[in-house]
């Protein structure tokens, strides 16, 4: 009997194992089913309002090789705010930025979104390699244009649309080493300077024993259509004809030159073996450099004092005035997440901060109120010069084929500084070069 007892038992605590187990693994299997109907739901709910997951490609220039660590700032601050998108970046020099996208445009691999400056802003919008923007800004209620100066905003149109998000604007001043000029007892440049008196001084600041040369600017045609506004020249008449070769440009492009060939106040290219002019003016070796206001985070930690004043002119002042945007490829389908990543870029005021803060270039808003802390910063002392210089903006001439224009004026001026060929000479073949290429 009691073993009998003792069977049943037994039987009865494993049929209630059995019907704990069913009820577990019943449980388990609601849950998981409730979790994967919540998931569904979910990811019908992103998809309805256009969230689903999403990665897009960023090229970029401007971060290399100073400001990786804001631009991953940024990145984050996109991410956080728009948690279904995820930004790849990918970083290249400027000299080799154009090289590489041109190759991924013509090879079907474009990235989504990329940066564009100005001066080949119209290369790309022309050749249909550029989505328009204008719809995706006319729908966007987080977006106003009056947030952005103007006159950087309407640089990205083209036909009457926009094919790019302008990000930020910038110029080039006049920078200084105040140890240098104390050194040899003169005085620091003004914004009343002429060539003359910048020629002047760099003659006089000169050491060649100490491989210290008075003054630096590129021979190139981004340094030399502001140098020929300062004389009075252009590239191009207002009709688009040619206009390289002229009295105005002539003195221009000598200035440019002899301070490398005849006064030896400016390194030749073998003087500088591989350095950048913005190496040399670190190691105390250049007393005046024509750069970028986005060198004064790389400068702020020189060895030496230095500041920025406006640069000399001749018959007029002129600066130069940048402007970076990003565009989104016409080729992806990605389009309205590397759009709300354009957006981003040029409108917040997360970015904006991070770009005032780190002296990378300048935002291109237009609420004074957070550029108010960019003019509080130091070095350099003269940050008023920065804005002081838009009231002698020149704009680079902009033409669908400038990048070919720029690399035969470039070579050409090689030539120049080489003495192969005079400056004369190489106007005069400048403009038949122009004419061929535009013709």
């Amino acid at each position: 009997m009691l073993k009998r007892k003792l069977a049943f038992f037994m039987m009865l605590g494993l049929l209630v194992i059995a019907m704990v187990g069913c009820s577990s693994a019943e449980t388990e299997q609601g849950q998981e089913q409730e979790t994967e109907n919540s998931d569904n739901e979910q990811e019908e709910v992103n998809e309805e309002a256009g969230n689903e997951e999403v990665e897009i490609n960023y090229y970029s220039f401007s971060a290399s090789p100073n400001y990786e660590e804001e631009l991953d700032q940024i990145i984050e601050a996109f991410e956080e705010k728009y948690p279904h998108i995820t930004v790849k970046k990918e970083l290249a020099a400027y000299d080799d930025y154009f090289t590489k996208l041109q190759t991924q445009i013509a090879g079907g691999n474009a990235p989504d979104v990329f940066e564009l400056n100005y001066e080949n802003f119209v290369q790309y919008a022309s050749r249909g390699t550029l989505a328009d923007l204008t719809d995706y800004i006319e729908e966007d209620e987080e977006f106003d244009p009056s947030q952005l100066n103007q006159q950087a905003f309407e640089a990205y149109q083209y036909d009457g649309k926009q094919y790019g998000m302008v990000e930020s604007f910038s110029n080039v001043l006049t920078f200084y080493n105040k140890d240098l000029f104390d050194e040899a007892g003169l005085d620091y440049p003004t914004a009343e300077w002429t060539w003359e008196d910048e020629l002047e001084a760099a003659q006089q600041l000169t050491n060649p024993d100490e491989n210290v040369w008075g003054t630096y600017a590129p021979t190139t045609m981004n340094e030399f259509y502001k140098i020929a506004a300062q004389n009075g020249g252009k590239i191009f008449n207002d009709d688009g004809s040619v206009a390289i070769n002229s009295e105005e440009n002539l003195e221009a492009l000598t200035y440019m030159v002899e301070k490398v060939t005849n006064h030896g106040v400016t390194p030749s290219p073998a003087d500088m073996s591989g350095q950048s002019p913005e190496d040399l003016f670190l190691n105390g070796q250049l007393a005046v450099l024509h750069t970028g206001i986005w060198m004064f985070g790389a400068f702020a930690d020189a060895p030496f004092e230095w500041d920025v004043a406006l640069e000399a002119g001749n018959t007029q002042k002129a600066h130069h005035f940048f402007a970076n945007g990003l565009a989104v490829s016409a080729d992806t389908e990605k389009q309205e997440a590397a759009y709300k990543f354009a957006s981003f870029m040029s409108a917040s005021q997360e970015v904006a901060e991070i770009r005032i803060n780190s002296s990378w270039e300048l935002p291109a808003i237009s609420d004074q109120s957070v550029l108010g802390p960019y003019l509080e910063q130091t070095p350099p002392e003269n940050r008023e010069a920065v804005f002081e210089a838009l009231d002698t903006l020149v704009m680079p001439p902009v033409i669908a084929e400038w990048s070919r224009i720029s690399d035969a004026t470039n070579e050409e001026f090689e030539k120049a500084l080489y003495e192969e060929q005079s400056p004369e000479e190489t106007l005069n073949r400048l403009e038949s070069e122009y004419n061929d290429i535009l013709n």
